[in-house]
């Protein structure tokens, strides 16, 4: 199958190009993908640009956001051969989202500060989706979203109809009332409510997290690269001093951790 080359190519080119990967005669490989077969990837590519927005590598976002975009053109390439829609009615039905969910830049709406637009971006999405209730606008939240990022969502709608601590101290003796929960479950050795007191744990810990303006999912991220470093360096002191990490007693390992906090924390 021919296609013409270019020296630059645009939106237009990438929805041509997919729509030959996906014709006969294309690629077997693109013309064997349904939405769920590629699911996954799309997940991965929106992390891989994530991870580029957190390094500051404006040259490999420029790449990933590629990615992302190929992934769009393509559930969107699956659904114009059955004849449901094309990515031209995507592109209109964003733009008209986009209008209409900004009655305070193409209506009548005010808006002094990034506040007041976001209430009214709310409220126009509300009305849009029918939601007549706080109920409603926590149901509508993505169940296919992180746990923690969903959890800070749902806490944030709570939180705009009253229903929330009036600060982080509040939120963090709900936290101790919850690990004590958690402590009685463990000692109980009640398996079904043990999992109940740990989602309540998570819960309540991202509420901490809302209150002092920390983004919870990216501060675990940030607590996993930090193990994993001190691991590292836990692992190579235990090489450099003959240390079997299986066989060495957790008061020898805890001690070379402490040892390593003390370096890092010296740098």
């Amino acid at each position: 199958m021919e296609y013409q080359q270019k020296d630059r190519y645009n939106f237009d080119d990438l929805v041509e190009i997919v729509r030959i990967l996906r014709a006969p005669g294309g690629c077997p490989w693109d013309r064997a993908q349904t939405h769920k077969s590629i699911r996954s990837n799309f997940i991965e590519e929106t992390y891989e640009a994530i991870e580029a927005i957190d390094t500051d590598d404006t040259e490999l976002l420029r790449e990933e956001l590629g990615d992302v975009l190929l992934q769009v053109a393509l559930h969107c390439e699956m659904e114009r051969e059955a004849e449901s829609f094309d990515i031209s009615d995507v592109c209109d039905g964003i733009c008209k989202k986009l209008v209409y969910r900004h009655p305070h830049v193409f209506g009548d709406v005010k808006a002094e500060n990034a506040e007041q637009a976001l209430s009214s971006w709310d409220a126009a999405k509300m009305k849009s989706k029918s939601q007549t209730t706080c109920s409603d606008a926590m149901r509508s939240v993505s169940k296919a979203l992180p746990a923690l990022m969903r959890s800070e969502k749902i806490q944030k709608k709570a939180a705009k109809v009253g229903f929330d601590w009036d600060n982080a101290l509040g939120a963090m003796t709900k936290l101790t009332e919850e690990c004590n929960e958690l402590n009685i479950a463990i000692a109980l050795g009640n398996s079904e409510n043990q999992f109940e007191e740990i989602g309540d744990v998570l819960f309540t810990v991202v509420n901490v997290a809302r209150f002092l303006e920390i983004d919870s999912e990216h501060a675990l991220e940030k607590a996993c690269d930090k193990f994993v470093n001190r691991f590292t360096m836990v692992e190579q002191l235990a090489m450099e001093r003959g240390i079997d990490m299986k066989s060495a007693s957790l008061t020898q390992l805890d001690s070379l951790w402490e040892e390593v906090k003390k370096i890092q924390r010296k740098k």
